[in-house]
Parts: structure tokens; sequence; C-alpha cells
């Protein structure tokens, strides 16, 4: 847990989301082509409700605070999706999983108008791979009160994995995402509302991976909670030598290393396996 966050819960639109110890967003990608769950809720061509309603309803059930909802694959190599078809996945399942399941919604977007639309929806956080640097998205994001993650990425996902350079990449991050919160401070998003991701496996080798995680005190030490993604990714590929579906036990252990040094949020497709991960860690806290 880290000594460092200043807050120990986020308003969330009508809720709060309390974050005095790590918990864990469950990522649902309404995608056909996501790096591990694309097109898991399409029947044909098209996107099953049904689908993504029981499968939010199960991470709920394993214990998942957060439900991150994305349209558009940021995997390496992805190419950009038109805002409208963003829309057509995003805000149908958006909309069902706040109204019939109540849950705390998290839109993984970078558009200014699934962001506002989003929001008019019941979404509860601004989940941006891009720190809201696209045209528009910063004001957008302020004008819905909601709070925003920002993330860092080198690049952009169609080329971003094209050798990666940094002089010293935790300085970096650390000094791109302090320039993104000033941004949306002098935007009008308040502090307590601004959290921080270093993008693991967005723009950076395994090497550089790995020394942000050995560096997330660090950037917890900004003042912000952080938020951190890296389940099933390559640089746990590369590591081990393991396709997607063999990878929980490295996440696993990535989810506990990363609640240890800082992270407020954990960002998982496991969610059961996680959950009992930070429940042991929470044991050992006391």
């Amino acid at each position: 847990m880290s000594s460092y966050a200043i807050s120990s819960s986020i308003r969330c639109g009508k809720k709060l989301l309390d974050i005095s110890r790590p918990i864990v967003m469950g990522i649902l990608n309404t995608t056909p082509d996501s790096f591990s769950d694309g097109g898991s809720y399409y029947q044909g061509k098209c996107l099953s409700i049904d689908l993504v309603l029981r499968r939010a309803e199960e991470m709920l059930n394993q214990g998942a605070q957060i439900i991150d909802i994305g349209g558009e694959s940021t995997r390496p190599g992805a190419p950009v999706v038109s805002s409208q078809e963003e829309l057509d996945r995003v805000i149908p399942a958006v909309e069902a999983v706040v109204n019939r399941l109540g849950a705390i919604v998290s839109v993984d977007t970078s558009s200014p108008n699934v962001i506002s639309e989003a929001a008019k929806y019941g979404a509860g956080l601004i989940n941006d791979v891009r720190a809201l640097q696209r045209e528009g998205a910063l004001v957008a994001a302020a004008a819905t009160g909601l709070p925003v993650c920002l993330m860092h990425m080198q690049g952009e996902p169609d080329s971003m994995q094209n050798s990666p350079i940094y002089g010293d990449v935790v300085a970096q991050v650390s000094d791109f995402l302090s320039a993104r919160a000033l941004a949306c401070k002098s935007a009008g998003i308040a502090s307590e509302q601004i959290l921080l991701d270093p993008g693991f496996g967005f723009g950076k080798t395994l090497a550089h991976n790995l020394a942000l995680l050995d560096g997330l005190p660090k950037l917890a030490s900004l003042g912000f909670p952080l938020l951190v993604g890296m389940s099933r990714k390559s640089m746990l590929g590369h590591l081990l030598e393991r396709p997607v579906e063999q990878r929980l036990a490295g996440s696993l252990a990535l989810a506990m290393l990363a609640a240890e040094r800082g992270a407020a949020i954990i960002r998982v497709h496991d969610v059961a396996e996680t959950v009992d991960v930070l429940k042991v860690l929470a044991a050992t806290k006391c």
C-alpha cells in the first residue's frame, strides 16, 4: 500500500470509490481484436449485451470494484477506429452495466465524443491511454466532472513498439505524467480527481517495463493514485516465454509487486485470483 497517495477515495459520479487499500479493476473489451478478450462478447458480428452483462456480473461477484469498458483496441499494431464505431461498441455496454448492475464503470477511451456520451450514460471514470492529448479530449473530460486516469504512451498503438527509446524511463514517464496532471488542473479538474498510469507495455521494452516496476514508489510520490495494468501483457510473454493464456502466475506476481510498491488500482483480466492476492497482501499489512 502506498504511503504517498493523497486521496483514500475518489468520487466517481454518484458513487464514492474507496482506494484506501489496493482494489481490482476488471477488463471488459467490447472490441473484436483486443489481444486477450477481443471478440469474446460478440455473436457473429454483433456485440451481445447479454454476454457483456454476464461477464461484468461475474467480475463484480469475484470482487472487482470497477469495470473498465473499452471499444478501441490499443494492443501493439492496433489500427485506429472511427469515433462512431467506438460509440457503437461502448455506449450500449456502459448503459447496461451501470443501469442493470449498478457498477462503477470506467470508460477506456481517448475520443472526446465518447467521453461525453459515456458520462451521460453513467460512466464514473475516464481512463485514457493518450492522457487526454487528443484535440478536445481535455475539455470534454473536464466538462463531465468525472475523475480521469492519465497514461503514458510513447508513440501510438500502431507503431509504439517499433524500437522505443528512453534515457531514464522512470524520470521521463514521471515528467510526462506530472505535466499532464498540471494540464488537467489548469483545465479545472481537481487534484483529487486525477489518477496516473505508467503505461506498462505502451511503447516500452521489457527492460523499460521492469525499470518502471522498480520505480513505482517514485511515481507514487507524485501524489496521485496509481492505476497499473500488466495483466497477461507481452512483457510476460518475453520474460516467461508463455502465450497469453498461460500468463496467470506471472500476472499475479506483478499485481502483488505493483500493490506493494504503491499501486491503488490493479487493472486485470483474472479478477478472482487477483482479489485473492490482494487479500493476502492486506493480511500482512496490519
